[in-house]
């Protein structure tokens, strides 16, 4: 694709980033089969192809409004379409790229920026969240269902292994995670010590800046991913083998942390060894001696539903799978396992009608093939999950966590 990228863009680090991925694409539209919000509107400007001219006019300096600034809001960043695309095109950092411009171009109606700035100063703050939270349980009698059914139930705090092996590692506790399920991280710390490792917290590493990142406000996100860095730091001196996320949407941001801040002179160093350290709690898993774990419960069938972030992002697809199944689970077939549930991080807040529409299509997938539990590798995809089926969702890692059953 050929470009004309305005001088003011052009010779800046974003631009000419912006610059090298429209110039990748070659307008096939591969990726336009794989667009979930193209499957349900039907708009080139609603698929990865029109929203990549939509980007491509706001570098080139065309006239942009609310309506291109729509467009890429209703993008849910799966990322489906770089899985697709035969080009390599990195659409998810374009659509980053765009969306962070579009903020400072485009004026959003107050009720947009009121709520756009509550979700970072609340969702990404994790003491906040957890009182928020407590907040919600307290009024839950008088809310309505669908409000109701937000709210997981109350998980009761367990004992964390005492660090006792020789080998180590860190866990990224998250923002939400530590308040909505705390089950998943101790029970990645349980399987991690029959596995002979141990698994640290950070106490002063929080959210890993998603949340503000993709909602255009940049400088923001890269300030929360230095704070992590700098409580990190100190165990990557002390030789600690890996940073271990079982948040398969925090683990894709943490994998860029070394390209996000590749650009500043104090942090580029570490944070690309930040990224190399940085490992799905899949990858860990896989890599180690699986007798330890066992016996473990197989009478149930399992319906997995791989987060966007997982296949997509990371490039993790059918990793999960393949493990269970080596492990003796059954898993039933799941189809359209490539499609996103609609949860995608703030999405299913900000754009609840297209969320539903995925999550109901998504609900009816996974139980298809008359499953008795639904697993999956992200915590926002399990919380959404959730609000819509009876059958009980958890994370995969919770199924190898024998004390739990």
């Amino acid at each position: 694709m050929q470009t004309q990228l305005l001088d003011k863009y052009k010779n800046t680090p974003e631009g000419r980033e912006a610059d090298a991925i429209l110039r990748a694409c070659v307008h096939c539209g591969f990726c336009t089969a794989t667009c979930p919000t193209y499957q349900l509107l039907g708009d080139e400007l609603d698929g990865p192809r029109g929203r990549i001219y939509l980007i491509k006019n706001l570098l080139e300096g065309a006239e942009i409004g609310r309506s291109t600034q729509l467009h890429l809001d209703r993008c849910l960043t799966c990322r489906a379409c770089e899985t697709a695309c035969p080009s390599g095109v990195q659409y998810g950092r374009l659509a980053d790229i765009g969306r962070g411009m579009i903020e400072q171009r485009v004026r959003r109606p107050w009720r947009e920026r009121f709520l756009r700035r509550l979700l970072r100063i609340s969702v990404a703050h994790p003491k906040r969240f957890a009182v928020l939270l407590r907040m919600g349980k307290w009024l839950q009698p008088i809310l309505s269902e669908r409000l109701r059914r937000l709210i997981p139930a109350r998980q009761t705090a367990a004992s964390w292994p005492e660090p006792r092996h020789t080998r180590r590692m860190l866990i990224l506790d998250g923002c939400v995670q530590p308040s909505l399920a705390p089950a998943i991280n101790l029970a990645a710390a349980r399987v991690l010590d029959r596995l002979g490792i141990s698994l640290l917290r950070a106490k002063k590493a929080g959210c890993c800046g998603a949340v503000s990142y993709h909602l255009g406000a940049h400088q923001e996100g890269l300030d929360f991913m230095r704070r992590n860095i700098d409580a990190w730091w100190p165990y990557v001196e002390q030789g600690i083998e890996a940073i271990v996320i079982t948040a398969s949407g925090c683990g894709t941001l943490v994998k860029d942390y070394g390209h996000l801040l590749q650009h500043d002179p104090d942090y580029a160093g570490k944070a690309a060894r930040i990224s190399s350290l940085g490992k799905d709690i899949s990858e860990i898993v896989a890599q180690q001696d699986l007798t330890a774990l066992r016996p473990l419960t197989l009478s149930q069938k399992i319906a997995f539903h791989s987060p966007c972030s997982l296949q997509h992002g990371q490039k993790l697809g059918n990793r999960v799978e393949d493990l269970l199944n080596k492990l003796g689970f059954q898993l039933s077939y799941v189809p359209d396992s490539h499609l996103c549930c609609g949860s995608a991080g703030t999405y299913s807040i900000l754009q609840p009608d297209l969320s539903q529409q995925l999550l109901a299509n998504k609900i009816a997938a996974l139980e298809s093939g008359a499953p008795d539990i639904v697993a999956t590798a992200n915590i926002g995809c399990l919380t959404h999950l959730q609000t819509r089926t009876k059958l009980p969702v958890k994370h995969w890692v919770e199924l190898l966590n024998t004390e739990s059953h």
